[in-house]
C-alpha cells in the first residue's frame, strides 16, 4: 500500500515538473528570483549582526541555519506539496469533487497535485547557504536533510489544519494568507527572542518555532530528546490535521454534489 502511493506521488510530481518545463525561462526566473529574495531578506540580518554581534546569544552563524532550515523546509512544502497553500480556495469552489471521484486519497491527491517550482528557489538556497556558509560536514547535511524535513511535515500539518477550517466557514483564504504569513515570519526570527505567552503561542496555536529555531537547534547540536519532542511535534500536529480534514470531508460530501471533470 505504501509503495503505491510512493509511486503516485512520485508521478504526480514527474507530471507537474514536465508541465513545468514547458516554460523553462519562467521556471528559471521563478527559482533564481526566490533565491535572489532570500539573499535580499538575510542581508538586513547580515547588517543588523554586523552592528550588534549578537542578540540573546544568537549570533551569524545561527541565523545562517535558522534560515537555511526554514527555506528548505518551506520550498520542500511548496514543490512537493504545493496545494498547500491553496487548499482553503479547493475547498470553497467545490474543487475537491474531481479527487473525490478517484481512487486515491484525497488529501494526499490534492496536495501533491501542484507543485509551486518558486519553492525550488528556497530549497537552493537554504541547502547552499548551509553549504558555504555553515561549515558542514557529511552528518551535519545528513541532521539538516533531518531538520529541513520535519520542518516541511510541520509547515503542511499546520496548513491543512488551517485551510480545512473552510468546510466550516465556506472561505477561509484570507485566514490561510495571514496564517502563512505569520507562521514564517516568526519562524525567521530567533526563539530566545520571545518570552512568557508570546513563546508559549510560537509552540502551540501558532507553531512557528517548530518550523524555524527549534529544527535549527536539532542541526546544531542532534541530542535524541531534542529529535523526539520535534518529531513528536511534527506528527502530533499531522495527526490532528488529518482528523479534521477528514471530519469536514464528511460535512463536504453530504452537502455537494460530486461533478466529474474530464
Amino acid at each position: 500500500m505504501l509503495r503505491r502511493e510512493l509511486r503516485f506521488l512520485t508521478a504526480l510530481w514527474k507530471a507537474n515538473l514536465q508541465a513545468a518545463m514547458e516554460y523553462r525561462a519562467a521556471f528559471v526566473a521563478q527559482v533564481v528570483g526566490m533565491m535572489l529574495n532570500n539573499a535580499v531578506y538575510f542581508a538586513i540580518w547580515v547588517v543588523f549582526f554586523d552592528r550588534f554581534g549578537q542578540v540573546r546569544g544568537w549570533q551569524l552563524g545561527d541565523m545562517v541555519l535558522l534560515f537555511a532550515v526554514t527555506a528548505t523546509g518551506f520550498g520542500l512544502a511548496a514543490v512537493g506539496f504545493g496545494n498547500v497553500l491553496a487548499m482553503a480556495d479547493v475547498i470553497a469552489g467545490g474543487g475537491l469533487d474531481y479527487y473525490l471521484t478517484l481512487p486515491r486519497p484525497v488529501l494526499v491527491h490534492v496536495l501533491a497535485s501542484r507543485s509551486r517550482y518558486g519553492g525550488l528557489g528556497d530549497v537552493c538556497y537554504g541547502v547552499l547557504t548551509f553549504a558555504l556558509l555553515a561549515d558542514a560536514g557529511p552528518s551535519a547535511f545528513a541532521r539538516f536533510a533531518l531538520g529541513s524535513v520535519l520542518s516541511m511535515v510541520v509547515f503542511v500539518a499546520f496548513m491543512v489544519l488551517v485551510q480545512s477550517l473552510a468546510f466550516w466557514m465556506g472561505s477561509a483564504s484570507q485566514l490561510s494568507a495571514q496564517s502563512v504569513n505569520a507562521l514564517l515570519t516568526f519562524a525567521l526570527y530567533p526563539i530566545s527572542l520571545f518570552d512568557g505567552t508570546a513563546k508559549f503561542l510560537l509552540f502551540t496555536i501558532l507553531p512557528a518555532a517548530f518550523v524555524g529555531s527549534v529544527p535549527a537547534a536539532l542541526v546544531r547540536d542532534f541530542t535524541w530528546p531534542a529529535f523526539a519532542q520535534l518529531a513528536g511535534a511534527a506528527f502530533a500536529l499531522l495527526a490532528l490535521a488529518l482528523v479534521v480534514f477528514h471530519r469536514g470531508l464528511r460535512r463536504y460530501e453530504s452537502g455537494s454534489a460530486v461533478r466529474v471533470q474530464v
